[in-house]
């Protein structure tokens, strides 16, 4: 009798405990999601630089690693680099490569077990002032954007397997003080090189030599469809075909060029480029894959655009999606799967995921996730 008046008196809470329990299971199990990579950001951070690290999990949600973030060896300027590529991984995926712009360095580090990035050495010389953006090829070869004054230019280096980082002699490419370089990259192939002008809206094209040094193109730079050139790639699967943001046209005016870029470098307009997306500061770019899909985060208005890429290299716009609470976005990488769109939401202060399914984004539940305390001025993102 005592069994069944406890039972009568303790069944809701009971019912209350096991429904407690499935929340936790449930909570447990999101948690639980297995890590399927690792994502990194430049911290930009004044004085002493360090690099943000994250697990990303399968069902897109990031976990700070522990001890993150991590020292980068050369100091940040903890103020905005107006750039894309501030931090890039090798194509091996063994090692990071950022810019310390406050120190005129580059810090390479080495990623060890659990994703978990350590200086493969003391950060070298960038070759010039304010490194902004950085660029590695397939073999090896790395350039350097330098935009500050009295030391703008591209300088190239060479990536040895122990991660050595060698600047080549005579490589260095200089550019006007005013030019305010936003990005370097270079194609799928590593033979060309492109450079962007956001200061002055002008394209660098350059052919890769043989021993690293480059070779502008004649008519380079070309004079870029819009305002403010600024983050740009090159198409995945076809290496000719090169796509850069117009971030200064003006409030929802923003557009996407297409540019043809031949086998000397020479750049042609793809049928009616520029592209409008109807958006204000369209300036980081990330193209998928397969080369089908072009993505461009507008810094000005929070939302992400995405575009269908024909065969020929022109662009259809599909449409825009919104950053919760996003505005203040740095750059912009897809997961190595292609599954997941991660935004560097620095003036925010956080990170933002998407799920990807063709040119349809989804932000996922998890999403924004925090950026460490102190990191106020990150840039550049990139995952392997």
């Amino acid at each position: 009798m005592r069994k069944r008046t406890w039972l009568a008196a303790g069944g809701s809470l009971l019912v209350a405990s096991l429904s407690l329990l499935g929340t936790a299971a449930a909570a447990s199990a999101s948690t639980a999601s297995p890590v399927t990579g690792y994502t990194y950001i430049d911290g930009n951070t004044a004085t002493a630089n360090t690099i943000d690290g994250f697990a990303r999990h399968a069902d897109g949600s990031l976990t700070a690693l522990a001890g993150s973030p991590f020292s980068a060896g050369g100091a940040g300027l903890g103020t905005g680099l107006a750039s894309q590529g501030a931090i890039q991984v090798t194509q091996d995926g063994r090692y990071l490569l950022a810019v310390d712009a406050g120190s005129n360095q580059i810090s390479v580090l080495r990623i060890t077990a659990g994703g978990v990035p350590v200086l493969a050495g003391q950060p070298v010389s960038s070759g010039g002032i304010k490194p902004v953006s950085v660029a590695v090829s397939p073999s090896g070869l790395v350039y350097v954007a330098n935009s500050g004054t009295g030391g703008s230019n591209y300088t190239g280096f060479r990536l040895s397997p122990d991660g050595t980082l060698t600047p080549i002699p005579g490589s260095t490419y200089a550019v006007p003080d005013a030019s305010g370089l936003g990005d370097v990259f270079f194609n799928a192939l590593g033979d060309h090189l492109i450079g962007t002008r956001t200061g002055t809206s002008l394209i660098d094209s350059f052919v890769v030599l043989p021993g690293g040094r480059l070779l502008a193109a004649h008519g380079s730079p070309f004079t870029g469809q819009g305002l403010g050139q600024l983050g740009g790639e090159f198409s995945p699967a076809s290496p000719s075909q090169l796509f850069v943001s117009d971030a200064h046209n003006g409030a929802g005016l923003g557009t996407i060029s297409a540019y043809r870029d031949s086998l000397l470098g020479q750049l042609s307009s793809i049928g009616s480029s520029p592209y409008a997306d109807g958006q204000t500061a369209p300036c980081w770019v990330e193209i998928s894959h397969d080369g089908r899909y072009l993505f461009t985060v507008n810094t000005g208005s929070g939302n992400i655009s995405s575009y269908s890429v024909n065969p020929d290299g022109s662009l259809v716009l599909i449409g825009s999606t919104p950053i919760t609470g996003g505005g203040a976005d740095t750059d912009a990488r897809l997961s190595p799967d292609g599954k997941y769109l991660l935004v560097d939401g620095s003036g925010m202060h956080f990170v933002s995921v998407f799920a990807v399914s063709g040119g349809s984004l989804t932000e996922v539940p998890s999403s924004p996730t925090p950026l460490p305390a102190g990191v106020t001025s990150s840039a550049g993102i990139v995952n392997i």
